[in-house]
């Protein structure tokens, strides 16, 4: 079983798509705000750059 999940990478690939469900209800969220602020802004921003930053990081270890 743990091969199995090892070579599948698995638990990577459930990371990813949590997280992106995450973003996905953050922007929701962020759209339909009446008058958004610059720290709303700001923590829709951090929360793009981290997701993109993973994602890089998630490619680059799969290319090896």
């Amino acid at each position: 079983m743990a091969t199995i999940l090892d070579e599948w990478r698995v638990l990577p690939r459930l990371v990813m798509l949590l997280q992106l469900i995450v973003y996905v209800r953050c922007i929701e969220w962020f759209l339909s705000l009446e008058d958004p602020t610059t720290q709303q802004a700001g923590l829709i921003s951090v929360v793009t750059g981290a997701l993109s930053a993973s994602y890089a990081i998630w490619m680059g270890k799969e290319t090896k």
